[in-house]
């Protein structure tokens, strides 16, 4: 039987795959086992008329080991 853990992040990127990708590589640098993530939330960054960057909150599961 396994138990897993789950924590929000927010990351950024200059697209909304860029910005996922950009959270689940730092959670991996500090969560071990990380399996699913979940956005809850893209948001973007307007200047000059023009989306300048991409925000996700996403939920991020990791299993947790003895």
């Amino acid at each position: 039987m396994s138990v897993a853990r789950v924590t929000e992040i927010t990351a950024s990127g200059s697209s909304v795959e860029g910005a996922i990708e950009e959270g689940v590589k730092r959670a991996s640098e500090t969560l071990n086992n990380v399996e699913h993530v979940w956005v809850s939330d893209i948001k973007a960054r307007v200047s000059n008329g023009k989306i300048d960057s991409y925000y996700v909150t996403m939920k991020v599961t990791f299993v947790l080991t003895d």
